[in-house]
């Protein structure tokens, strides 16, 4: 009787894990499946055991900024080999002229070893060289990626085979922006949409199986370094692409331009991606502030509920935030500000309600362009700070709540004369995914299973 038992417990844990298996999801781009930000996985741990979550594997890479995506048992990120700076000594502004290349490595998401990679050369002439910026996409059989120099390559999942690419420097004859090409590709439908930059063509529609521009529109020198999304809203689905001069509502078949609101940032700081929440669409900025819109709920227009700039960046009166995209619930908007500030505003007004570092400052104290990402999971979020801390919180009106910490990998980029990791991690197979300048790090993060005797 005691080996029937036992039988079936191990039976019972055996369809629990294939069930996991069955049921997981993917993070194939940038914010997730459904590029906001949410995992939608059940059975994730509630609190950290002691010593942090079990680490699944680890494996080298180098330099970059670039995040990973996970799709179908493989794991996909951009790093550059040959990468000799960390941050930009020489200051914010400086562009540093390095030769070199950049890579697309494909890994097993099993154990982490190496299945392919795609290689090629790339000088750089951008501040902060490290490397890649942007997320790749998967979508289907193909993964699309974009250089800091805007090399965009079409491969084959399964071999890494050059499918087709473009350059925009090449074939646009756009001029690189001051911290590189960083807006991951939107792929919809048969187009794969991209920030390219330059009058006409500041965003690019592709054909996703042979690179053909289907359509280009805008007329901004410099496309900033957001990422466009997709919405519905005013009874049509709308391409949202916030530039460096405004925010705009397009056709995403054709390009056509529904409506365009003003809104000029400095130094072309829009980064963080919009966030749409009912009917209020919502972006931050780090030296301009926030700007609130209402969608027309029966033609695509919009009209603006509010907009609030502080002093300056470093007294700010709402949120100033750099390229942390803020999250929108419960009529509340939660935000990073551009010294690390976690702000809670009312999505009514922008009135502020809290703020607090706990999330983001090891010392209590704020630090200019300080940063978390973060990630919505059920009644909870998963924050993942510049130093390498994951941290399960709450965040609701009445303040932060954190209810778990674990140290993952440690910063090994510098900015603004301290350590930093600015890369945002992945989730899915019940895993983290999280990459520095030197390894990429995958930790589980299953609920343990209860079993009964």
């Amino acid at each position: 009787m005691r080996k029937l038992k036992l039988s079936l417990r191990c039976g019972g844990l055996l369809l629990l894990a294939g069930a996991g298996r069955v049921s997981a999801a993917d993070w194939p781009q940038w914010q997730g499946p459904q590029r906001d930000g949410v995992w939608r996985e059940t059975g994730i741990v509630e609190k950290f055991p002691a010593g942090g979550p079990p680490v699944r594997w680890r494996a080298p890479i180098a330099a970059g900024y670039s995040s990973p995506a996970v799709a179908d048992g493989r794991v996909f990120i951009l790093d550059r080999p040959d990468s000799q700076t960390r941050g930009n000594p020489g200051g914010a502004l400086k562009r540093t002229a390095e030769s070199g290349r950049e890579r697309v490595l494909c890994l097993d998401e099993r154990d982490g070893h190496v299945l392919w990679v795609h290689e090629y050369e790339c000088a750089y002439e951008i501040s902060y060289p490290s490397g890649p910026r942007a997320s790749p996409t998967v979508a289907g059989n193909r993964v699309y990626t974009i250089g800091a120099e805007g090399n965009l390559h079409c491969l084959d999942v399964a071999t890494g085979r050059v499918v087709w690419a473009r350059e925009f420097k090449k074939d646009y004859g756009v001029v690189t922006q001051t911290w590189g090409f960083a807006s991951p590709p939107l792929v919809d439908g048969d187009r794969v949409i991209c920030m390219v930059g330059g009058e006409g063509h500041t965003v690019v529609a592709f054909h996703r199986e042979t690179g053909a521009e289907i359509w280009r529109a805008l007329n901004v020198r410099e496309p900033a370094y957001g990422s466009p999304t997709i919405i519905e809203a005013g009874g049509r689905r709308q391409l949202i692409v916030w530039e460096s001069e405004a925010i705009n509502g397009l056709d995403p078949e054709t390009g056509a331009v529904f409506w365009t609101e003003p809104f000029k940032t400095k130094m072309a700081h829009a980064i963080g991606t919009p966030r749409l929440h009912g009917d209020a669409l919502f972006i931050s900025s780090f030296f301009d502030g926030s700007m609130l819109l209402r969608l027309d709920a029966n033609e695509p227009k919009e009209t603006v509920a509010w907009a609030i700039k502080g002093r300056s960046e470093v007294k700010p009166e709402g949120l100033h935030s750099l390229m942390s995209t803020p999250f929108i619930e419960d009529g509340y908007i939660y935000g990073v500000c551009g010294f690390g500030q976690l702000r809670c505003l009312k999505l009514a007004d922008g009135e502020r309600q809290w703020e607090t570092l706990a999330p983001t400052s090891a010392d209590g104290k704020p630090a200019r362009w300080m940063t978390a990402f973060l990630v919505k999971h059920e009644d909870r979020f998963f924050i993942y700070n510049e130093t390498g801390d994951l941290i399960i919180a709450k965040l609701s009106p009445s303040g932060y709540e954190e209810i778990s910490r674990a140290h993952l990998l440690d910063p090994t980029n510098t900015a603004g004369g301290r350590a930093v990791h600015w890369s945002h991690p992945a989730f899915a197979n019940r895993s983290v995914y999280v990459r520095n300048d030197r390894e990429i790090l995958c930790a589980d993060l299953r609920a343990p299973v209860v079993t009964t005797p």
